[in-house]
Protein backbone atom coordinates (compact mmCIF):
# COMPACT_ATOMS: atom_id res chain seq x y z
CA UNK A 1 0.00 0.00 0.00
CA UNK A 2 1.13 3.53 -0.72
CA UNK A 3 0.59 6.71 1.62
CA UNK A 4 -2.57 8.87 0.45
CA UNK A 5 -1.18 12.00 1.49
CA UNK A 6 -1.74 14.24 -1.34
CA UNK A 7 0.68 17.39 -1.55
CA UNK A 8 0.05 20.96 -3.56
CA UNK A 9 1.01 20.69 -6.99
CA UNK A 10 4.60 21.61 -7.89
CA UNK A 11 4.78 24.36 -10.24
CA UNK A 12 8.17 23.70 -11.40
CA UNK A 13 6.80 20.70 -12.92
CA UNK A 14 3.80 22.20 -14.48
CA UNK A 15 5.99 24.88 -16.07
CA UNK A 16 8.99 22.44 -17.60
CA UNK A 17 5.96 20.36 -18.89
CA UNK A 18 4.27 22.71 -20.37
CA UNK A 19 7.67 24.65 -21.93
CA UNK A 20 8.31 20.82 -23.16
CA UNK A 21 5.13 20.65 -25.19
CA UNK A 22 4.91 23.56 -26.15
CA UNK A 23 8.88 23.67 -27.72
CA UNK A 24 7.61 20.38 -29.57
CA UNK A 25 4.62 21.99 -31.18
CA UNK A 26 6.49 24.94 -32.64
CA UNK A 27 9.65 23.30 -33.64
CA UNK A 28 7.53 20.71 -35.49
CA UNK A 29 5.42 23.36 -37.24
CA UNK A 30 8.87 25.67 -38.13
CA UNK A 31 10.84 23.34 -39.17
CA UNK A 32 9.00 21.62 -42.39
CA UNK A 33 10.44 23.18 -45.66
CA UNK A 34 7.10 22.37 -48.25
CA UNK A 35 6.45 22.54 -51.75
CA UNK A 36 3.96 21.27 -54.06
CA UNK A 37 4.47 20.34 -58.07
CA UNK A 38 2.80 17.21 -60.40
CA UNK A 39 1.85 15.36 -57.61
CA UNK A 40 4.80 15.20 -55.11
CA UNK A 41 4.99 17.15 -52.04
CA UNK A 42 8.67 18.06 -51.63
CA UNK A 43 9.67 17.96 -47.50
CA UNK A 44 12.81 19.26 -45.78
CA UNK A 45 13.85 20.73 -42.11
CA UNK A 46 14.45 23.84 -41.73
CA UNK A 47 17.07 23.32 -38.86
CA UNK A 48 19.21 21.67 -41.32
CA UNK A 49 20.21 24.96 -42.11
CA UNK A 50 24.06 24.95 -42.20
CA UNK A 51 24.80 26.63 -37.88
CA UNK A 52 21.09 26.24 -37.21
CA UNK A 53 22.02 22.59 -35.73
CA UNK A 54 22.72 24.87 -32.41
CA UNK A 55 18.99 25.51 -31.78
CA UNK A 56 17.96 21.49 -31.53
CA UNK A 57 20.61 21.57 -28.37
CA UNK A 58 17.54 24.02 -26.65
CA UNK A 59 15.15 22.52 -28.72
CA UNK A 60 15.01 18.32 -28.27
CA UNK A 61 12.77 18.51 -25.06
CA UNK A 62 12.17 14.89 -25.21
CA UNK A 63 14.55 14.23 -22.26
CA UNK A 64 12.41 17.42 -20.58
CA UNK A 65 9.41 15.11 -20.90
CA UNK A 66 10.46 11.56 -19.72
CA UNK A 67 12.06 13.81 -16.99
CA UNK A 68 8.78 15.39 -16.06
CA UNK A 69 7.25 12.24 -16.60
CA UNK A 70 9.02 10.48 -13.98
CA UNK A 71 8.32 13.08 -11.24
CA UNK A 72 4.61 13.27 -11.74
CA UNK A 73 4.63 9.50 -12.07
CA UNK A 74 6.20 8.84 -9.00
CA UNK A 75 4.00 11.55 -6.76
CA UNK A 76 0.84 9.68 -8.58
CA UNK A 77 2.51 6.41 -7.49
CA UNK A 78 3.09 7.48 -4.12
CA UNK A 79 -0.88 9.09 -4.00
CA UNK A 80 -2.26 5.54 -4.97
CA UNK A 81 -3.78 2.89 -3.12
CA UNK A 82 -1.71 0.34 -4.54
CA UNK A 83 0.55 -0.23 -7.62
CA UNK A 84 -2.32 -2.36 -9.76
CA UNK A 85 -4.74 0.60 -9.35
CA UNK A 86 -2.01 2.97 -10.23
CA UNK A 87 -1.51 0.96 -13.34
CA UNK A 88 -4.61 0.74 -14.28
CA UNK A 89 -5.41 4.11 -14.39
CA UNK A 90 -2.45 5.45 -15.74
CA UNK A 91 -2.71 3.04 -18.82
CA UNK A 92 -6.46 3.95 -19.19
CA UNK A 93 -5.19 7.84 -19.11
CA UNK A 94 -2.74 7.53 -21.65
CA UNK A 95 -4.99 5.25 -24.05
CA UNK A 96 -7.81 7.39 -24.13
CA UNK A 97 -6.75 10.60 -25.81
CA UNK A 98 -5.64 7.92 -28.79
CA UNK A 99 -8.88 6.57 -29.75
CA UNK A 100 -10.03 9.89 -31.49
CA UNK A 101 -7.12 9.80 -33.37
CA UNK A 102 -7.39 6.49 -34.53
CA UNK A 103 -10.65 6.79 -34.90
CA UNK A 104 -10.36 9.71 -37.01
CA UNK A 105 -7.22 8.55 -38.98
CA UNK A 106 -8.55 5.11 -40.05
CA UNK A 107 -10.64 6.73 -42.98
CA UNK A 108 -9.19 10.02 -43.65
CA UNK A 109 -6.80 8.60 -45.89
CA UNK A 110 -9.65 7.04 -47.78
CA UNK A 111 -11.34 10.34 -47.95
CA UNK A 112 -8.79 11.70 -49.58
CA UNK A 113 -7.74 9.22 -52.19
CA UNK A 114 -11.78 10.02 -52.65
CA UNK A 115 -11.00 13.89 -53.27
CA UNK A 116 -8.64 12.98 -55.52
CA UNK A 117 -5.17 13.76 -53.97
CA UNK A 118 -2.71 11.97 -55.15
CA UNK A 119 -0.82 8.92 -53.63
CA UNK A 120 2.77 10.46 -52.64
CA UNK A 121 1.32 13.19 -50.49
CA UNK A 122 -1.46 10.96 -49.23
CA UNK A 123 1.28 8.56 -47.93
CA UNK A 124 3.43 11.26 -46.63
CA UNK A 125 0.12 13.04 -44.65
CA UNK A 126 -0.74 9.36 -43.32
CA UNK A 127 2.69 8.69 -42.14
CA UNK A 128 2.62 12.21 -40.33
CA UNK A 129 -0.70 11.85 -38.49
CA UNK A 130 1.13 8.56 -36.85
CA UNK A 131 5.06 8.87 -36.62
CA UNK A 132 4.57 10.83 -32.77
CA UNK A 133 2.66 7.62 -31.69
CA UNK A 134 6.41 6.38 -30.84
CA UNK A 135 6.96 8.23 -27.83
CA UNK A 136 3.47 7.23 -26.37
CA UNK A 137 4.84 3.57 -27.08
CA UNK A 138 7.61 3.76 -25.25
CA UNK A 139 6.51 6.29 -22.40
CA UNK A 140 3.95 3.13 -21.71
CA UNK A 141 6.67 0.76 -20.92
CA UNK A 142 8.07 3.63 -18.01
CA UNK A 143 4.78 3.36 -16.73
CA UNK A 144 4.97 -0.42 -16.93
CA UNK A 145 8.54 -0.61 -14.72
CA UNK A 146 7.77 2.42 -12.79
CA UNK A 147 6.49 0.43 -9.94
CA UNK A 148 9.90 -1.95 -10.55
CA UNK A 149 12.14 1.27 -10.51
CA UNK A 150 10.99 2.89 -8.07
CA UNK A 151 11.45 0.57 -5.61
CA UNK A 152 15.09 0.04 -7.67
CA UNK A 153 15.53 3.98 -6.50
CA UNK A 154 14.72 3.56 -3.08
CA UNK A 155 17.39 0.80 -2.86
CA UNK A 156 20.05 1.78 -4.67
CA UNK A 157 19.37 5.53 -5.06
CA UNK A 158 21.76 7.07 -8.03
CA UNK A 159 22.91 3.93 -8.94
CA UNK A 160 20.14 2.68 -11.26
CA UNK A 161 20.41 5.64 -13.73
CA UNK A 162 23.95 5.39 -14.14
CA UNK A 163 23.71 1.60 -14.28
CA UNK A 164 21.40 2.52 -17.32
CA UNK A 165 23.87 5.05 -18.32
CA UNK A 166 26.64 3.00 -18.36
CA UNK A 167 24.65 0.33 -20.56
CA UNK A 168 23.43 2.57 -22.76
CA UNK A 169 27.20 3.63 -23.74
CA UNK A 170 27.84 -0.04 -24.37
CA UNK A 171 24.59 -0.22 -26.39
CA UNK A 172 26.07 2.89 -28.60
CA UNK A 173 29.62 1.23 -28.94
CA UNK A 174 28.14 -2.08 -30.30
CA UNK A 175 25.69 0.37 -32.55
CA UNK A 176 29.23 2.23 -34.02
CA UNK A 177 30.88 -1.05 -34.81
CA UNK A 178 28.25 -2.71 -37.31
CA UNK A 179 25.74 -3.82 -34.50
CA UNK A 180 23.34 -1.00 -35.61
CA UNK A 181 20.30 -2.50 -34.81
CA UNK A 182 21.47 -2.81 -31.00
CA UNK A 183 21.14 0.83 -30.83
CA UNK A 184 17.04 0.58 -30.39
CA UNK A 185 17.66 -0.77 -26.95
CA UNK A 186 18.51 2.83 -26.24
CA UNK A 187 14.50 4.03 -26.28
CA UNK A 188 14.57 2.26 -22.86
CA UNK A 189 17.93 2.64 -21.63
CA UNK A 190 18.26 6.49 -22.37
CA UNK A 191 14.79 7.33 -21.63
CA UNK A 192 14.50 5.20 -18.40
CA UNK A 193 17.35 7.02 -17.13
CA UNK A 194 16.00 10.24 -18.13
CA UNK A 195 12.90 8.99 -15.88
CA UNK A 196 14.92 7.99 -13.28
CA UNK A 197 16.09 11.07 -13.12
CA UNK A 198 12.76 12.58 -12.27
CA UNK A 199 12.48 10.55 -9.19
CA UNK A 200 15.55 12.43 -7.50
CA UNK A 201 13.96 15.64 -7.78
CA UNK A 202 10.93 14.32 -6.51
CA UNK A 203 12.93 12.07 -4.01
CA UNK A 204 16.30 13.13 -3.72
CA UNK A 205 19.11 15.98 -4.25
CA UNK A 206 17.67 17.57 -7.35
CA UNK A 207 14.58 18.96 -6.16
CA UNK A 208 16.29 20.99 -3.54
CA UNK A 209 19.44 21.59 -5.58
CA UNK A 210 21.26 25.03 -4.84
CA UNK A 211 21.53 27.64 -7.94
CA UNK A 212 25.82 26.65 -7.76
CA UNK A 213 25.36 23.29 -8.09
CA UNK A 214 23.01 22.75 -11.03
CA UNK A 215 24.68 25.39 -12.79
CA UNK A 216 27.63 22.86 -12.33
CA UNK A 217 25.67 20.07 -13.37
CA UNK A 218 24.31 21.97 -16.41
CA UNK A 219 27.97 22.81 -17.74
CA UNK A 220 28.73 19.11 -16.80
CA UNK A 221 25.92 17.65 -19.10
CA UNK A 222 26.38 20.42 -21.50
CA UNK A 223 29.78 20.17 -21.36
CA UNK A 224 30.03 16.31 -21.99
CA UNK A 225 26.95 16.54 -24.52
CA UNK A 226 30.08 18.88 -26.66
CA UNK A 227 33.14 16.69 -26.11
CA UNK A 228 30.96 13.32 -27.52
CA UNK A 229 30.06 15.52 -30.38
CA UNK A 230 33.53 16.82 -31.35
CA UNK A 231 35.33 13.24 -30.55
CA UNK A 232 32.78 10.97 -31.02
CA UNK A 233 30.66 9.39 -33.61
CA UNK A 234 28.05 11.94 -32.98
CA UNK A 235 26.12 14.52 -35.23
CA UNK A 236 26.12 17.95 -33.61
CA UNK A 237 22.07 18.28 -34.03
CA UNK A 238 19.75 16.58 -31.52
CA UNK A 239 17.45 15.26 -34.13
CA UNK A 240 17.24 13.41 -36.80
CA UNK A 241 18.45 15.49 -40.41
CA UNK A 242 17.60 14.49 -44.01
CA UNK A 243 20.33 12.22 -45.48
CA UNK A 244 22.25 12.00 -42.23
CA UNK A 245 23.46 8.76 -41.60
CA UNK A 246 23.65 9.28 -38.04
CA UNK A 247 20.64 9.99 -35.61
CA UNK A 248 20.66 11.16 -32.23
CA UNK A 249 16.98 10.61 -31.74
CA UNK A 250 16.17 7.43 -34.01
CA UNK A 251 16.93 5.61 -32.29
CA UNK A 252 18.18 7.66 -29.57
CA UNK A 253 22.09 7.41 -28.25
CA UNK A 254 23.08 7.91 -25.37
CA UNK A 255 24.11 11.83 -26.41
CA UNK A 256 20.37 12.59 -25.36
CA UNK A 257 20.91 10.72 -21.94
CA UNK A 258 23.54 14.06 -21.12
CA UNK A 259 21.59 16.56 -22.83
CA UNK A 260 19.02 16.60 -20.14
CA UNK A 261 21.92 16.37 -17.63
CA UNK A 262 22.48 19.86 -19.17
CA UNK A 263 18.71 20.92 -19.78
CA UNK A 264 17.70 19.69 -16.45
CA UNK A 265 20.44 21.50 -14.11
CA UNK A 266 19.70 25.16 -15.97
CA UNK A 267 15.90 24.59 -15.13
CA UNK A 268 16.60 23.90 -11.63
CA UNK A 269 18.92 26.74 -11.43
CA UNK A 270 15.99 29.13 -12.08
CA UNK A 271 13.79 26.81 -10.61
CA UNK A 272 13.06 29.81 -7.73
CA UNK A 273 12.17 32.50 -10.94
CA UNK A 274 10.49 30.24 -12.49
CA UNK A 275 8.01 29.40 -10.15
CA UNK A 276 7.18 32.92 -9.00
CA UNK A 277 6.50 32.95 -12.79
CA UNK A 278 3.88 30.10 -12.65
CA UNK A 279 2.28 32.32 -9.83
CA UNK A 280 1.26 35.05 -12.03
CA UNK A 281 -2.62 35.04 -12.47
CA UNK A 282 -2.43 34.96 -16.40
CA UNK A 283 0.09 31.78 -16.65
CA UNK A 284 -0.92 30.13 -13.66
CA UNK A 285 -4.49 29.87 -15.97
CA UNK A 286 -3.01 28.64 -18.87
CA UNK A 287 -1.13 25.78 -17.18
CA UNK A 288 -3.91 24.91 -15.02
CA UNK A 289 -5.30 24.82 -18.85
CA UNK A 290 -2.61 23.43 -20.84
CA UNK A 291 -2.23 20.56 -17.66
CA UNK A 292 -4.90 18.20 -18.51
CA UNK A 293 -4.63 18.58 -21.94
CA UNK A 294 -0.63 18.20 -22.36
CA UNK A 295 -1.48 14.22 -24.39
CA UNK A 296 -4.27 16.03 -26.86
CA UNK A 297 -2.15 18.78 -27.93
CA UNK A 298 0.47 16.69 -28.60
CA UNK A 299 -1.45 13.63 -30.26
CA UNK A 300 -2.91 16.73 -32.26
CA UNK A 301 -0.56 19.06 -33.62
CA UNK A 302 0.71 17.34 -36.40
CA UNK A 303 -2.95 16.65 -37.76
CA UNK A 304 -3.23 20.93 -37.68
CA UNK A 305 0.13 21.51 -39.50
CA UNK A 306 -1.30 19.04 -42.28
CA UNK A 307 -4.32 20.92 -42.60
CA UNK A 308 -2.60 24.23 -43.15
CA UNK A 309 -0.20 22.27 -45.00
CA UNK A 310 -2.57 20.99 -47.42
CA UNK A 311 -4.50 23.93 -47.86
CA UNK A 312 -1.66 26.27 -48.26
CA UNK A 313 1.07 24.17 -50.16
CA UNK A 314 -1.06 21.79 -51.60
CA UNK A 315 -4.09 23.89 -51.85
CA UNK A 316 -2.89 27.18 -52.69
CA UNK A 317 0.46 26.59 -54.54
CA UNK A 318 2.41 28.06 -51.26
CA UNK A 319 6.10 27.09 -51.06
CA UNK A 320 7.91 27.77 -47.95
CA UNK A 321 10.48 30.49 -48.36
CA UNK A 322 14.53 29.48 -47.79
CA UNK A 323 15.01 29.27 -44.20
CA UNK A 324 16.32 32.00 -42.20
CA UNK A 325 15.46 34.92 -45.40
CA UNK A 326 13.28 37.64 -44.45
CA UNK A 327 10.21 36.31 -46.05
CA UNK A 328 10.43 33.37 -43.64
CA UNK A 329 10.77 35.34 -40.82
CA UNK A 330 8.04 37.34 -42.00
CA UNK A 331 5.62 34.31 -42.47
CA UNK A 332 6.69 32.13 -39.63
CA UNK A 333 4.33 33.54 -37.35
CA UNK A 334 1.56 33.39 -39.88
CA UNK A 335 2.29 29.56 -40.25
CA UNK A 336 2.68 29.08 -36.59
CA UNK A 337 -0.61 31.23 -35.76
CA UNK A 338 -2.50 29.40 -38.56
CA UNK A 339 -1.71 26.20 -36.93
CA UNK A 340 -2.85 27.23 -33.71
CA UNK A 341 -6.18 28.23 -34.90
CA UNK A 342 -6.65 24.79 -36.03
CA UNK A 343 -5.04 23.14 -33.41
CA UNK A 344 -7.78 25.31 -31.35
CA UNK A 345 -10.67 23.66 -33.19
CA UNK A 346 -9.56 20.30 -33.02
CA UNK A 347 -9.16 20.25 -29.16
CA UNK A 348 -12.26 21.92 -28.92
CA UNK A 349 -13.65 18.73 -30.96
CA UNK A 350 -11.69 16.21 -29.62
CA UNK A 351 -9.87 17.06 -25.75
CA UNK A 352 -13.05 15.84 -23.62
CA UNK A 353 -11.56 12.09 -24.27
CA UNK A 354 -9.18 13.29 -21.90
CA UNK A 355 -10.16 16.16 -19.35
CA UNK A 356 -13.35 14.01 -18.72
CA UNK A 357 -13.61 11.21 -16.59
CA UNK A 358 -12.79 7.82 -18.63
CA UNK A 359 -15.84 5.93 -17.13
CA UNK A 360 -15.82 3.59 -14.10
CA UNK A 361 -12.44 2.16 -12.43
CA UNK A 362 -10.46 -0.97 -13.96
CA UNK A 363 -10.52 -4.09 -12.29
CA UNK A 364 -7.72 -5.70 -14.00
CA UNK A 365 -4.79 -7.39 -12.05
CA UNK A 366 -1.56 -7.20 -12.38
CA UNK A 367 -0.56 -9.96 -15.00
CA UNK A 368 -4.02 -8.60 -16.97
CA UNK A 369 -2.59 -5.29 -17.17
CA UNK A 370 0.89 -5.96 -17.56
CA UNK A 371 0.08 -7.96 -21.23
CA UNK A 372 -2.18 -4.86 -21.56
CA UNK A 373 0.54 -2.49 -21.65
CA UNK A 374 2.74 -4.74 -23.69
CA UNK A 375 -0.13 -4.76 -26.53
CA UNK A 376 -0.97 -1.08 -26.24
CA UNK A 377 2.84 -0.68 -26.50
CA UNK A 378 3.04 -2.51 -29.21
CA UNK A 379 0.40 -1.42 -31.27
CA UNK A 380 1.05 2.13 -30.86
CA UNK A 381 4.80 1.22 -31.82
CA UNK A 382 3.86 -0.13 -35.46
CA UNK A 383 1.36 2.64 -36.03
CA UNK A 384 4.30 4.70 -35.73
CA UNK A 385 6.38 2.99 -38.10
CA UNK A 386 3.98 2.25 -40.63
CA UNK A 387 1.50 5.43 -40.58
CA UNK A 388 -1.95 5.71 -42.03
CA UNK A 389 -2.80 3.99 -44.63
CA UNK A 390 -6.02 3.51 -46.62
CA UNK A 391 -8.22 0.95 -45.83
CA UNK A 392 -8.66 0.28 -49.20
CA UNK A 393 -5.60 -0.88 -49.70
CA UNK A 394 -6.09 -4.59 -47.83
CA UNK A 395 -7.06 -4.69 -44.40
CA UNK A 396 -4.09 -6.90 -42.83
CA UNK A 397 -2.00 -4.49 -45.47
CA UNK A 398 -2.63 -1.04 -43.42
CA UNK A 399 -3.44 0.42 -39.95
CA UNK A 400 -6.16 -2.41 -38.54
CA UNK A 401 -3.45 -4.94 -37.41
CA UNK A 402 -1.85 -2.66 -35.37
CA UNK A 403 -5.07 -0.50 -34.03
CA UNK A 404 -6.55 -4.09 -33.04
CA UNK A 405 -3.08 -4.70 -30.99
CA UNK A 406 -3.87 -1.09 -29.19
CA UNK A 407 -7.35 -1.50 -28.71
CA UNK A 408 -7.08 -4.66 -26.98
CA UNK A 409 -4.71 -3.73 -25.08
CA UNK A 410 -7.10 -0.98 -23.82
CA UNK A 411 -9.68 -2.88 -23.51
CA UNK A 412 -7.75 -5.43 -21.21
CA UNK A 413 -6.45 -2.67 -18.87
CA UNK A 414 -10.29 -2.50 -18.01
CA UNK A 415 -12.46 -5.12 -16.28
CA UNK A 416 -10.57 -8.37 -14.74
CA UNK A 417 -11.17 -11.22 -17.41
CA UNK A 418 -10.78 -14.62 -15.71
CA UNK A 419 -7.48 -16.62 -16.94
CA UNK A 420 -9.39 -19.63 -19.40
CA UNK A 421 -12.06 -16.37 -20.94
CA UNK A 422 -8.77 -14.06 -21.76
CA UNK A 423 -7.55 -17.58 -23.45
CA UNK A 424 -10.57 -17.77 -25.23
CA UNK A 425 -10.75 -14.00 -26.59
CA UNK A 426 -6.55 -14.13 -27.49
CA UNK A 427 -7.07 -17.44 -29.42
CA UNK A 428 -10.07 -15.63 -31.03
CA UNK A 429 -8.72 -12.64 -32.23
CA UNK A 430 -5.47 -14.49 -33.37
CA UNK A 431 -7.92 -16.88 -35.70
CA UNK A 432 -9.94 -13.51 -37.05
CA UNK A 433 -6.32 -12.33 -38.21
CA UNK A 434 -5.73 -15.35 -39.47
CA UNK A 435 -8.98 -15.43 -41.06
CA UNK A 436 -8.92 -12.07 -42.75
CA UNK A 437 -5.21 -12.87 -43.96
CA UNK A 438 -6.38 -16.35 -45.75
CA UNK A 439 -9.35 -13.74 -47.56
CA UNK A 440 -6.65 -11.53 -48.60
CA UNK A 441 -4.65 -14.25 -50.46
Amino acid sequence: MHTSQKPGRDRFLDIVRAVAILAVVVQHWGMPVLSYSDGHLATGNALATPGWWVLTWASQVMPLVFFAGGAANLISLNRAESSRSWLAARLKRLMVPVLPLVGVWLFVPDILRGMGIPEQPLQVGGAIAAQLLWFLAVYVLTVLLTPLLAAAHRRWGLKVPLAMLAAAVLVDVARFNDLGLIGFANAIFVWMAVHQLGFHYTQGRLGSMGRNAALGMSAAGFGITALMVAFGPYPASMIGMPGAPVSNMSPPTVLLAFLAIGQIGLLLAFKPKLNALAARPNLDAALKWIGPRFMSVYLWHMPALIVVAGVTVYGLGYETPEPGSVLWLTMVPAWLGACGLVLFGLLRLFDRFETQSSGPAPTALTPQLVLAGLLISGGLLGLAAHGFAPLSDGITQGPVPWVALAMGGYFLAGKRIPVSELSVRLLGRAVSVTEMAQLKR
